[in-house]
């Protein structure tokens, strides 16, 4: 099987803005307390995704995400194995997404203690990240 294809939130932002669909595998308490804010947003649950995972389209460009993006990266092979070809695993997950100050909605508090775990760059660098 082929590997994942894993992109930055950078380039996750810039495929939303032309059209992507977000799908948020992250439980509904979690997504409750800090959400994305993007058009063309889907929440399945890691825990429903086995049952749910049909109603992912095939015909558009999907990326997948979490909080930290491990298990958007096992949904992401989960649907490939499934036949889909068009998707992408978002890296570094939420908890990079709020460092680059890209649209949530919530408290961000939970993911910004943590802030510097494992930074590569300054939240301010629009380069891919």
């Amino acid at each position: 099987m082929e590997a994942a294809k894993e992109i930055c939130p950078t380039t996750t932002m810039r495929k939303v803005t032309e059209g992507a669909l977000l799908v948020d595998v992250r439980e509904n308490e979690e997504v409750n307390e800090l959400r994305f804010d993007t058009p063309n947003l889907l929440q399945i649950p890691l825990s429903e995704f086995e049952d749910r995972y049909t109603e992912v389209p095939k015909d558009m460009e999907v990326v997948l995400v979490c909080k930290s993006g491990e298990r958007s990266l096992r949904a992401t092979y989960f649907l490939m194995n499934h036949g889909w070809t068009n998707v992408y695993n978002m890296q570094h997950g939420l908890i990079r997404w709020v460092q680059k100050d890209f649209p949530t909605k919530g408290n961000t508090s939970s993911v910004l203690e943590n802030k510097n775990a494992g930074s590569c760059c300054d939240s301010s660098s629009t380069s891919c990240c």
